[in-house]
């Protein structure tokens, strides 16, 4: 079976998103669907998979409503997420302050992004606006990567951007994965008075479609089963190494500790041989997931199977 994977996010006042959320769920119900999708007064964002014709359903029905939206699609032989999630969140990211979408910066189309990167001056600062594990192992050339490990960490960002850089001279070039974090940030940006801002329209996933990896190094960072993507077809070199062995590796796994779970870079090899830990001490703690050596992301665990872990008796 081939089944078609989406991105896609709108900005804009939804009034009940109670009610979107609960037509959502009742869509999925007779489907083959699994994902993550968030929806709140301040629009929708999701990421997910599902059978091509379901998938080809989904986004024929959503666009009734929200007929500007873009699909970003990837074919692949099997799900990118375990299960189907629509859920409220007051913030679509989260910032913890209030964002003026007014300020948003202009869009930029892959092609003009393009032209943008080959013609920049000095004056010009291409930022990636993505936290630092993901730009770690995938990035624009020449890119300034925030060392943040959350988005909530940008807006103090973005004070000492001010100190370094003259707001009204610099002209800022930002981009994220989907476009999504390029809509918040930029408009924060706008706000406290960097004038000539612009962002990827669709974000690197779009870029990719269009031009593949030219100016780019590395993968991409997803939030989904795969962790770590080409932006197009054929295999990329790693820019990164394994945290143990140090050889060429851009595979990233959640340590087994579950009072860790730190994503760290691992071959195959060393992840079998420390059982899915990133360090010795957390092999030691006791707390620590059975190892599945299947490549897949450790998940939230159930309160049930946390109790069974911590009194010996739970296995899988």
């Amino acid at each position: 079976m081939r089944y078609k994977v989406l991105a896609y996010y709108h900005i804009g006042r939804i009034e009940d998103p109670k009610t979107l959320i609960k037509k959502h769920k009742e869509f999925f119900k007779d489907r083959d669907f699994k994902g993550r999708i968030y929806i709140s007064e301040q629009g929708i964002n999701g990421q997910a998979s599902g059978l091509s014709p379901h998938a080809d359903e989904y986004m024929a029905w959503v666009g009734q409503s929200f007929q500007e939206m873009a699909f970003k699609v990837h074919m692949l032989d099997e799900h990118t997420f375990e299960k189907m999630t629509v859920k409220y969140r007051k913030e679509l990211v989260s910032v913890r302050c209030e964002v003026d979408f007014s300020y948003r910066a202009e869009h930029v189309s892959p092609s003009q992004w393009k032209e943008m990167l080959k013609n920049r001056s000095e004056d010009t600062l291409l930022l990636d606006v993505r936290n630092h594990y993901e730009s770690l192992i995938g990035h624009f050339e020449g890119a300034e990567r925030p060392d943040v490990e959350t988005f909530r960490e940008f807006p103090e960002y973005i004070k000492k951007l001010k100190k370094a850089r003259n707001p009204k001279e610099t002209k800022v070039l930002m981009y994220c994965t989907g476009g999504i974090r390029c809509e918040f940030f930029s408009s924060m940006m706008k706000k406290e008075g960097f004038e000539n801002v612009y962002q990827l329209e669709g974000g690197v996933i779009n870029y990719g479609i269009e031009y593949g990896d030219e100016h780019w190094k590395g993968k991409l960072f997803v939030f989904d089963d795969r962790l770590a993507v080409p932006i197009s077809d054929g295999a990329e070199n790693p820019i990164t190494c394994c945290s143990y062995c140090t050889t060429p590796n851009d595979t990233y796994v959640n340590c087994a500790n579950m009072d860790c779970n730190a994503l760290f870079l691992t071959c195959r090899s060393c992840l079998e041989a420390h059982r899915g830990c990133c360090s010795e001490e957390c092999g030691a703690a006791s707390r620590v997931r059975p190892f599945v050596s299947d490549g897949k992301p450790f998940r939230k665990w159930s309160h049930e199977e946390k109790l069974a872990l911590q009194g010996g008796t739970f296995c899988r």
